[in-house]
C-alpha cells in the first residue's frame, strides 16, 4: 500500500492555478514543458505544506495566512517565470 495517493502539497495547486491565470492567451502559447518548468520553480521557493484534504487548510488557516498565502504564491510565481524566461533552453526557443 502506498500512501502517495493520499497527501500532496498545498502549494501545488495554487501555484498551477496562477500560471494558468498569468499566462491564459500568452501569444505565442505556453507550452505544458514550460509551464511545469515554472512551477517547479516556483514550488521550490515555497515551504512544503503537505495535507490529506484541501478542507484541513481552509480550517486551520485565518483570514490573514490565506492573504499571506495567496501573495506567496504570486511571489513565487512572478519570480519563477522571470527565472525560467532567463534560463529558457535553447531547444524551447
Amino acid at each position: 500500500m502506498s500512501i502517495n495517493n493520499h497527501i500532496r502539497n498545498y502549494y501545488e495547486q495554487l501555484v498551477a492555478e496562477e500560471i494558468l491565470r498569468r499566462l491564459h492567451g500568452s501569444t505565442p502559447a505556453v507550452s505544458v514543458e514550460h509551464m511545469a518548468d515554472i512551477a517547479c520553480v516556483a514550488l521550490n521557493r515555497l515551504p512544503p505544506r503537505y495535507i490529506r484534504f484541501e478542507v484541513d487548510m481552509a480550517f486551520f488557516m485565518t483570514p490573514d495566512e490565506l492573504v499571506q498565502t495567496n501573495n506567496r504564491v504570486i511571489d513565487a510565481v512572478t519570480e519563477a517565470i522571470a527565472f525560467v524566461e532567463k534560463h529558457r533552453r535553447e531547444e524551447d526557443e
